[in-house]
């Protein structure tokens, strides 16, 4: 059991706030009723009850929830039931007003949210029932700092007459969570793109694909992306993970070039990224990047495949 990972979360002032925020607009008390899918240590569920809940249900396929068991006992919270199974796995569950589920990861869909949000908005909510969060928004930038290309290219120093190429390849072909400031970005991050973007409201696809550009103004050289989500947990209520918003327990995450990319002033870079994720293989992200000159003829092109990171 990750007891560490979850104090984590509860010690995100700016997540715990940012959530109750949206279940205390939603939530009438003496009325709604509420499913916390994935609820972990029950806080979400909790808070739920606090704010009057008529009915909180309470889901998680992990240990982590006999300790929600225990802290619900120690506050002395009725109106709470706990379930350790995996939503998509009850058979007939109960109708409810309100889904709400914090299963974001640094890559928002690595936890397989779109696929339990799926689940809960066709089984669980009942006509005009809300969903927490109800949408997410993914955005990428281009790295410019060099501190974190040097980090993962230490195999060239190795020396002794060893060449690791095959193993410096695999580092680049990965993901990295990493704090990121402004400055490492492209024009301090104020020319992010947003690539993704879904609607929790309706059913989506488990498979995300994206394309964005820029036209680079001055000499740059490029030394990967990164990327960043923000939520609309309700309506105009956002919490995000970017490097300008205020900081949460995630990260931004740094996807690497294989070689640093020379930009001229007029060159435009497009990036092109997409993932997959299910239940049964996880999340897989590819990203590639073009140049071109000015006039659109093409100078460079790098791909990147995440399961490539991995020993076969």
């Amino acid at each position: 059991m990750r007891i560490e990972y979850h104090r984590t979360l509860l010690a995100d002032r700016v997540r715990n706030e940012a959530f109750h925020a949206a279940l205390k607009r939603v939530i009438t008390p003496g009325k709604s009723l509420v499913a916390d899918i994935g609820t972990g240590t029950g806080f979400l569920g909790f808070l739920a009850n606090k704010l009057g809940a008529a009915r909180v249900d309470m889901y998680d396929e992990g240990d982590i929830s006999e300790v929600a068991r225990r802290l619900l006992k120690h506050n002395r919270l009725k109106g709470c039931r706990i379930a350790t199974v995996h939503s998509t796995a009850v058979a007939e569950p109960d109708k409810v007003d309100i889904v709400v589920s914090e299963t974001l990861g640094n890559y928002p869909f690595e936890e397989n949210i779109i696929g339990t949000l799926n689940d809960a908005r066709e089984r669980y909510l009942k006509p005009g029932g809300v969903i927490i969060p109800g949408g997410v928004e993914q955005f990428v930038c281009p790295v410019t700092a060099e501190r974190l290309y040097k980090e993962l290219t230490i195999w060239d120093d190795v020396g002794f007459g060893l060449d690791f190429a095959p193993a410096r390849a695999m580092s680049l072909n990965n993901i990295y969570v990493r704090w990121l400031a402004p400055s490492d970005l492209l024009d301090g991050a104020r020319v992010a793109r947003k690539w993704d973007e879904i609607d929790f409201t309706k059913r989506n696809k488990t498979s995300r694909a994206g394309e964005v550009s820029w036209v680079v103004e001055q000499p740059t050289t490029i030394y990967g992306l990164a990327l960043w989500w923000r939520a609309e947990l309700v309506k105009d209520l956002w919490l995000g993970t970017g490097p300008l918003d205020p900081r949460t327990h995630w990260e931004q995450l740094y996807l690497p070039v294989m070689t640093p990319m020379v930009f001229e002033a007029g060159d435009r870079l497009t990036v092109r990224l997409r993932s997959t994720t299910s239940f049964e293989n996880g999340t897989n992200v590819t990203w590639a990047l073009t140049q071109a000159d000015s006039k659109g003829r093409e100078k460079e092109r790098q791909s990147m495949d995440l399961e490539k990171g991995y020993i076969a």
